[in-house]
């Protein structure tokens, strides 16, 4: 792992180049609870993309994993967290990349794509479809559920799902529980209508969480959705399926 300071945090990302091809940087946003290992690099992502010649960026979210922890909801806002990813190609001196997010991680990047259109060659959004507009996400009660003395004491099964997660990923409870009182915030119609580089929404076709990504994509003007067959919210992230789509959409976006 390496780090840098991004508005007074220490957020932890690695850099992985390709051992052939263009090396075009592909910046990779991960979701609630999760850290970039679990996300993309347990999932082959990082692998994938990198065999595929792309240089990969995948960064710990505040919050999460490696980077620092706060406890104030403020501090984690999908524009400031959006900012850290920013801040990260400033560090790294890349001017221009594919984003790639996931549930949260599609929230994030949809906001780096707002700030700086210019610097968001594509933009993947994966396990988020029309609740980045028409909610916030993930369902009510989750940071309940990180603040639960017990995962015994949950009897929600999405307020179980999501403890049992962060508990797995060795993740700070307190911590998440302010990045998700923080981090809701929704994109209108209007703002996700103005993006004009290439979108991509993928979701599972079990996934009662995301939303139509249908519905999304088609507000987008250069957007498309794709269908991860008989994938949940967790399991469509590593679906074979979805890396081929990805990797179709990278070969054929400007």
């Amino acid at each position: 792992m390496e780090f840098f300071q991004s508005q007074g945090v220490s957020i932890a990302y690695v850099d992985l180049r390709a051992d052939e091809g263009a090396n075009d940087p592909v910046i990779l946003i991960h979701g609630f609870a999760s850290n970039h290992s679990v996300n993309w690099v347990n999932t082959s992502w990082t692998r994938t993309l990198n065999r595929a010649g792309f240089r990969v960026i995948a960064l710990d979210n505040r919050g999460h994993g490696q980077s620092g922890k706060l406890y104030a909801p403020e501090d984690y806002s999908a524009a400031i967290m959006a900012e850290d990813a920013e801040g990260l190609m400033d560090h790294l001196g890349i001017a221009r990349a594919d984003v790639m997010g996931y549930s949260m991680g599609a929230r994030i990047a949809t906001f780096l794509a707002l700030k700086s259109p210019e610097r968001v060659r594509s933009l993947l959004l994966g396990g988020l479809g029309i609740r980045l507009i028409e909610g916030g996400g993930l369902p009510s009660g989750i940071a309940e559920a990180m603040e639960a003395p017990s995962l015994a004491s949950l009897t929600d099964p999405a307020q179980r799902m999501f403890r049992q997660f962060a508990e797995q990923t060795g993740s700070d409870l307190l911590a998440l529980a302010a990045c998700m009182r923080g981090s809701r915030q929704r994109v209108s119609v209007e703002e996700f209508s103005a993006l004009a580089m290439p979108v991509m929404v993928s979701v599972g076709t079990r996934d009662p969480i995301a939303g139509d990504p249908h519905r999304l994509a088609a507000l987008a003007r250069n957007g498309q959705a794709f269908d991860v067959l008989d994938r949940d919210h967790n399991s469509a992230v590593g679906d074979r399926s979805h890396k081929d789509a990805v990797l179709a959409f990278l070969a054929r976006r400007p």
